[in-house]
């Protein structure tokens, strides 16, 4: 797991044992195409985002596939949703543990800017055995199995090329033109780049 995330830590470590506890309490294997879905909810540029590659890694549930869903709360917590069950589960940190790795020499480390990479292994193993090893209750809240009534996302499946830039769009993404580029209607099919369109992008406006 710390291969697939670039570096060791304590996030990405609870990441990884919330997965795999949200599988153990549904009963579900790990989502080898899009048997489950999670639905994260870590905000951008989170200081703890470490924490969703361990829960990607877990459960199978990554951005490629689209069975990883974005709810940015800044938060370290996550749903866990088998639709072929109609069941999911919601886990999410308990800081009881926080004061405990707070005083460890890796995160006084990381609160003086130096990178995961560059502090001392025994130092990372320190914190991150702390979070594997410690009581479930201490350091994760498990919420319990619940009905679930979500509904996966359509997929989307076909393409078209630009007619002006020449690249390949999604459908949803096409946009048409007429000869006018203020016009809204038309049968020229271009991508919204390309459309003349002043769309505001807003951040993870077009992720999942």
């Amino acid at each position: 797991m710390f291969e697939f995330h670039g570096h060791k830590c304590w996030a990405s470590a609870l990441g990884l044992r919330a997965g795999l506890i949200a599988l153990r309490e549904l009963g579900s294997p790990r989502s080898g195409a899009k048997t489950l879905y999670t639905i994260l909810e870590t905000g951008y540029n989170h200081g703890a985002g470490c924490f969703g590659d361990g829960v990607r890694y877990a459960t199978g549930c990554i951005t490629g596939k689209g069975n990883l869903l974005r709810n940015p709360r800044g938060k370290l917590a996550f749903t866990l949703i088998d639709p072929q069950k109609g069941k999911q589960i919601r886990i999410s940190f308990n800081p009881k543990i926080r004061e405990q790795i707070a005083k460890l020499n890796f995160m006084k480390k990381r609160s003086q800017g130096i990178p995961p990479t560059e502090i001392p292994e025994e130092d990372v193993w320190e914190v991150v055995n702390l979070v594997l090893n410690a009581p479930e209750e201490e350091v994760l809240f498990i919420g319990k199995v619940e009905d679930s009534n979500f509904e996966p996302p359509f997929e989307v499946m076909g393409m078209e090329v630009c007619e002006i830039c020449g690249e390949m769009v999604s459908l949803p993404y096409i946009r048409l033109l007429g000869t006018n580029k203020a016009c809204s209607t038309g049968n020229k099919k271009v991508c919204i780049d390309c459309s003349g369109y002043k769309e505001g992008f807003e951040k993870g406006r077009y992720e999942k």
